[in-house]
């Protein structure tokens, strides 16, 4: 029987006049097909839907996939296979990348639709489940590091360390490469772990991913006066922006009010990035808790709040939850706002 997710994206085709809508992002993949690709593959959602795989893919294919499974030969044998069945106007989703749409472009008449995107929004149980789960293996493997018992250790050492409790306490894999920041390498929101002793603030983003699930969270170990300023200023914009969240409300609206708080306190040019994201089977999903996103909120979407101040060349803070929205916005997990 042919899953939900494909039923409602074929009503979109249909609504649309499309004949098929392609897919190659891996995880969009395993999304409709419970198949996760490991080399590379073309799922073609219509009537019939039907993956293309790799050689090297097709054990793992027809043990995993919900959807029909044929070896991938050539793209002017796919692109025969389509036309035998009059398919000439397809969606593409946006992710596709762009020497793979020339693949297609001069044979069928190709449109972006984000109809994939749209479906992933909305959380089943199960996923919610599996976000849950991941959350709490990361929680629970930060807090058995005690990162304040090991401050002889590099930021290098104790991102590896707690990637390797993590995987200890059931994680497949951590859901993005582990930021242990500290000193001034706190004000880069994205730094990379350095082979140097821990210095003050420390910074800790981390994630970890079970069965293809992710999890994200942020704390920031403070010290000094001004350190911790900065950290109240980050909690009320982050705790607001959390009571607000609800069914209804758009998006951008909950990223104005964690802004504005920010913005208060005259710190508005020093918040840098969105106030969060989506995530479930990557760790970036939409929507989005910024400016520009307009999607109101629905009951079963997942999303992080994660303001933060930055200070160039001096520190930063940022402290992020993940939230499931139900008839509020409830925080995934138990992990206490960290003040030293």
């Amino acid at each position: 029987m042919t899953c939900q997710h494909i039923e409602n994206i074929l009503k979109n085709l249909k609504e649309k006049d499309y004949d098929a809508y392609l897919l190659n992002q891996f995880t969009n993949i395993a999304y409709i097909s419970n198949y996760f690709p490991t080399s590379f593959a073309f799922c073609i959602i219509k009537d019939d839907p039907i993956i293309f795989t790799s050689k090297m893919d097709m054990e793992i294919a027809k043990n995993n996939s919900s959807i029909d499974i044929i070896e991938f030969e050539s793209f002017s044998k796919l692109n025969e296979i389509l036309k035998e069945e009059n398919i000439s106007k397809i969606a593409v989703e946006p992710s596709l990348p762009i020497n793979l749409y020339e693949k297609f472009n001069n044979d069928f008449d190709l449109s972006i639709e984000t109809f994939i995107n749209n479906e992933r929004m909305i959380k089943s149980k199960d996923e919610i489940n599996k976000i849950t789960k991941a959350t709490k293996i990361a929680q629970n493997s930060f807090k058995e590091l005690n990162i304040l018992l090991n401050k002889s250790k590099t930021e290098s050492e104790l991102a590896y360390e707690l990637g390797r409790i993590m995987r200890n306490n059931g994680a497949e894999s951590e859901s993005f490469d582990t930021i242990i920041a500290t000193g001034s390498n706190s004000s880069l929101p994205h730094s990379t772990p350095e082979n140097k002793s821990l210095g003050e603030p420390i910074l800790i983003d981390w994630g970890a991913k079970y069965m293809g699930y992710c999890s994200d969270n942020t704390r920031t170990i403070v010290y000094t006066e001004k350190e911790h300023e900065i950290f109240d200023i980050v909690l009320e914009s982050h705790n607001k922006a959390i009571k607000s969240i609800k069914p209804g409300v758009k998006c951008l609206d909950i990223d104005k009010i964690a802004r504005d708080i920010i913005s208060e306190y005259g710190y508005e040019k020093n918040f840098i990035h969105s106030t969060g994201h989506s995530l479930g089977l990557d760790i970036h999903e939409a929507p989005n808790f910024s400016i520009k996103d307009d999607t109101i909120l629905e009951k079963n979407m997942v999303l992080t709040v994660e303001p933060g101040i930055y200070l160039e060349g001096n520190f930063g803070v940022r402290i992020e939850d993940t939230i499931h929205v139900q008839n509020k916005g409830k925080i995934i997990g138990d992990l206490e706002h960290i003040i030293n």
